[in-house]
């Protein structure tokens, strides 16, 4: 089948998969030398069909397109679809719902981190997929037929990953975990990006408040010129001129030109005048206005209960059959051993161990009650202490009685869990409460 490069052809064939629950959705872009990323290729299947529509064609609207992502009643089927998504926000503030992400319903289905279409496509559409198009020129016309059979495969073989994991998620009752990771990748807030936050790329590279300051100012500058000329950010500073500005200050062209991450020249530019002038607004800000800075002392908890917990957070999520990232990261590990650290703040809090107790802190969508006699560890603090552990996000849970319960699956030695507790000097269980041959 041929490109789509008119307005009514475009507008028969999101009619035609208008009518099905779903269809699968990828884009072919180009950003390299863009700030915004240019839109080459656009590939959609249904059951019935797959198409790939033009959008450089001069006379095609892609209205009908954004009304098929917009239409309730579909659901977008994509792979890893941030980028996609950005895209269809950036042309039209348009996103796609419902939506389906299959590399986060495969994380969820307990593929692994970050699973990749070709995996998913050879494990569940039993289709090998050739790469070897995917990053060559996709604004050139016309497009290649290898191209066109490559962009094809990225919607085709979707269909039946879309179907596979699908039923899996239903099949164990996780759909309603996809719909929660769904909600950061379907707001608008993750795509309409402030050029007053552009520092947070750069944040953990300065330590003054001063130079916190000239670096939310130039960031923001050159986002903002980055934009307003449709160029890569690197195109307008580099990062590393943009972090010796930020330390050295520089109040003159001259000064600025000293510097050895400016190019030669470049202060007479331009750019050279504004970035003295976002120095200068920088200098007259009020530290006290500024976001805190990173600190750079030694953390409170031991680094090696954290070691631990990443460990045993792997191990219950590998038993559970779901990625660890979809449960929690290595800050919310931090934060489960910052909140043990604190609990000796917490004189009502305890902990009482029945039997061999195994696992790790989760959330509580991963609270299991282990196949025969449940021996769980309880952790009960008194209710009006549980706000701090739900801010570090140590729990999903709802607090409806006079405790929290955290539950704990049969996967893991529980010597392990009881060195990690003694490890945090908080928490410190009788020997004889565990068993005793684990140690």
């Amino acid at each position: 089948m041929p490109l789509i490069t008119d307005t009514n052809s475009l507008s028969d064939a999101c009619k035609r998969m208008a009518k099905h629950s779903y269809v699968t959705v990828d884009t072919e872009f180009m950003r390299e030398t863009t700030f915004y990323p240019k839109l080459c290729l656009i590939q959609m299947a249904s059951d019935d069909e797959d198409i790939l529509i033009d959008p450089l064609a001069e006379n095609l609207d892609l209205s009908p397109f954004f009304a098929l992502m917009r239409d309730h009643d579909v659901v977008k089927v994509f792979h890893s679809g941030r980028q996609d998504l950005e895209i269809l926000w950036n042309l039209d503030r348009c996103i796609p719902v419902p939506c389906f992400d299959t590399q986060v319903a495969a994380m969820v289905a307990g593929y692994g981190d970050s699973v990749s279409y070709e995996q998913l496509a050879h494990d569940l559409a039993k289709a090998k997929i050739d790469k070897s198009s995917r990053f060559t020129d996709w604004s050139q016309r016309p497009l290649s037929e290898a191209q066109l059979v490559y962009a094809r495969s990225d919607v085709t073989h979707l269909r039946n990953v879309y179907k596979a994991l699908a039923t899996k998620l239903d099949q164990s009752g996780r759909s309603h975990w996809l719909e929660d990771e769904m909600t950061l990748l379907t707001s608008p807030s993750t795509y309409e990006l402030n050029p007053q936050d552009a520092w947070k790329r750069l944040r953990g590279r300065v330590r003054k408040p001063r130079e916190l300051a000239i670096l939310i100012e130039l960031a923001a500058w050159r986002e903002r010129e980055a934009r307003s000329r449709d160029v890569p950010r690197s195109r307008v500073l580099k990062d590393d001129a943009i972090m010796d500005v930020a330390t050295s200050a520089p109040r003159s062209v001259e000064a600025l030109a000293k510097l050895r991450s400016i190019p030669n020249g470049f202060e007479r530019s331009r750019s050279g005048t504004e970035i003295i002038a976002a120095v200068e607004r920088a200098l007259e800000i009020d530290p006290k206005t500024l976001p805190e800075l990173e600190r750079t002392e030694r953390k409170p908890y031991n680094p090696a209960a954290v070691e631990l917990l990443k460990v045993l957070l792997r191990m219950t999520c590998d038993n559970e059959g779901v990625a660890a990232k979809i449960v929690a990261t290595v800050c919310m590990a931090t934060g489960w051993v910052e909140i043990l650290k604190t609990a000796d703040d917490w004189p009502k809090a305890t902990v009482t161990v029945d039997g061999a107790v195994t696992a790790v802190l989760v959330p509580d969508r991963l609270t299991v009650t282990p196949p025969g006699p449940a021996r769980p560890l309880k952790v009960t603090v008194p209710v009006e202490l549980t706000p701090p552990i739900t801010e570090l996000g140590a729990m999903e849970t709802e607090v409806r009685t006079a405790g929290l319960t955290v539950r704990f699956a049969d996967c893991v030695d529980p010597a392990l869990v009881a060195v990690t507790f003694a490890m945090t000097g908080v928490f410190t269980p009788k020997v004889e409460t565990w068993n005793v041959a684990a140690f």
